[in-house]
């Protein structure tokens, strides 16, 4: 499906999943798109490009299952970040899966890690670490790439926010050879430093109210102008299917 300029991937969650599990070699840009996420895309040429390069762009926001709905794909319901990460986790135990997480703070990474070493006993944690909040000199980029290609994860999940976080798995993609995938907030939802919406409000695509009501002045501005930017430019250019 063509929304806002981009590609969106219409996958089932379980599609999503296994896609994640199968371990498949070679390098994978996996980015979960959202109303946000289009919004931006649509201002950012730039932006768009990057994300029109991934493999896998996932529905991630209930916009996108509800227009991919009106155009005739029978979708249950989203790819949302956090349930993917958890579900991968999950399922991969069987497998061996390796993973690895980076962003977010320290404070953030080491719950996160003992979370699910005690939540999915047997997933295997290939690493985890978090940056600088500050753009990486060339010589720090080469040394993410290197520890990333040395411990050898299946999945490497990326937690820095949008759109740092897709540029990060559009141009590491290349230098490591590895699948990324950019999760936003799920690794704090995972840690427990953040609460999720509740269920309903997801499933009525709602969770950006609960998140504006319990962080208006950070995210005022994401929710408030990206949902209206996003509204413009799906009615400037219309959804379609593309083969």
């Amino acid at each position: 499906m063509a929304c806002c300029g981009t590609r969106i991937d219409l996958y089932r969650f379980d599609d999503a999943v296994e896609a994640l599990c199968r371990r498949e070699p070679g390098p994978r840009a996996v980015h979960l798109c959202n109303a946000f996420t289009l919004a931006l895309a649509a201002r950012d040429p730039d932006f768009a490009d990057c994300i029109n390069r991934g493999d896998l762009n996932l529905p991630d926001g209930m916009p996108l299952v509800w227009i991919g709905r009106r155009l005739g794909v029978a979708l249950e319901g989203r790819v949302y970040g956090p349930d993917l990460m958890a579900a991968t986790l999950d399922r991969g135990r069987a497998t061996g899966v390796r993973h690895y997480f980076y962003g977010s703070t320290p404070e953030v990474i080491d719950r996160l890690t003992a979370n699910v070493q005690e939540r999915w006993p047997g997933a295997v944690i290939a690493g985890a670490e978090s940056p600088p909040f500050r753009p990486l000199d060339p010589a720090e980029q080469e040394a993410v790439a290197a520890r990333l290609r040395s411990a050898r994860p299946d999945v490497v999940w990326v937690g820095l926010g949008t759109p740092r976080q897709d540029r990060f798995v559009d141009e590491f993609r290349d230098r490591t050879g590895l699948t990324l995938a950019a999760v936003g907030a799920a690794f704090d939802f995972h840690a427990g430093t953040l609460r999720q919406a509740p269920r309903w409000m997801q499933d009525r695509g709602l969770e950006w109210l609960y998140r504006l009501t319990r962080e208006p002045r950070r995210l005022w501005r994401r929710y408030l102008v990206g949902n209206a930017t996003f509204l413009v430019a799906v009615a400037r250019e219309r959804p379609r299917l593309i083969g």
